[in-house]
């Protein structure tokens, strides 16, 4: 199974440069670097530049994946060794998401359409947070991924509890941000995207903080 889950990294990471590769001969001179919010260029640099700036996501890339899949080591937690697989999915999941993105960065060198840009950041974006959320509602209390609240850091019940419905609201929430890519259109794709990640985050702690409330109440 590590080895299986080594390889499946080292293909997820390697993607854009293979994909880098393929398409090289179909590199412009200058090539679009960087994008404003509706997915229209807005900085541009040469051909080589942009083969570094390739290289370099590769490698912060890398960097996120053992930093976020190796995190659990030094929580002080107790219970976050039991976070080990989860949190090697969930920086699996990052490590797929950004890898994606340099290839849709790639792409948009060869392709300047701003619809087709926002569409796959939107549709990327949504399951990434569809991903997490599948794997948040068991996740063990630890101090750098979740829900990390002082009360849901002192209770377990009440960590437990929060993040069920994160989860819950995460993985839903997630697919209506990539739907968004689908049924709308410019700036409207982009503020109906806010209020889902802002539901998805707020609603858990205010549900989180009533359950505080409550317990501290029977005291």
């Amino acid at each position: 199974m590590k080895t299986l889950l080594r390889n499946i990294i080292w293909l997820v990471l390697l993607a854009p440069a293979v994909y880098l590769a393929v398409v090289w001969n179909k590199i412009p001179a200058t090539v679009p670097t960087h994008f404003d919010i509706h997915g229209n260029a807005d900085g541009y640099s040469s051909r080589e530049s942009f083969q570094r700036i390739i290289v370099a996501l590769i490698i912060i890339n890398a960097g996120v994946y053992l930093i976020v899949s190796n995190i659990y080591r030094i929580d002080p937690k107790k219970t976050a060794s039991l976070n080990k697989d989860r949190m090697q999915r969930m920086g699996l999941y990052v490590c797929a998401y950004l890898s994606a993105i340099s290839m849709m960065v790639i792409y948009a060198s060869m392709h300047n359409d701003p619809s087709v840009i926002m569409k796959f950041v939107f549709i990327a974006m949504g399951l990434l947070f569809a991903l997490i959320g599948s794997n948040m509602y068991n996740i063990k209390p630890n101090y750098f991924a979740g829900m990390r609240l002082p009360w849901t850091l002192e209770s377990e019940d009440n960590w437990r509890r929060t993040h069920r419905l994160a989860g819950k609201l995460w993985f839903f929430g997630g697919l209506c941000i990539a739907l968004t890519a689908f049924i709308f259109a410019g700036d409207s794709a982009l503020y109906v995207s806010a209020v889902i990640m802002a539901a998805i985050i707020i609603i858990p702690v205010i549900y989180s903080y009533r359950i505080y409330k409550n317990q501290t109440n029977k005291l």
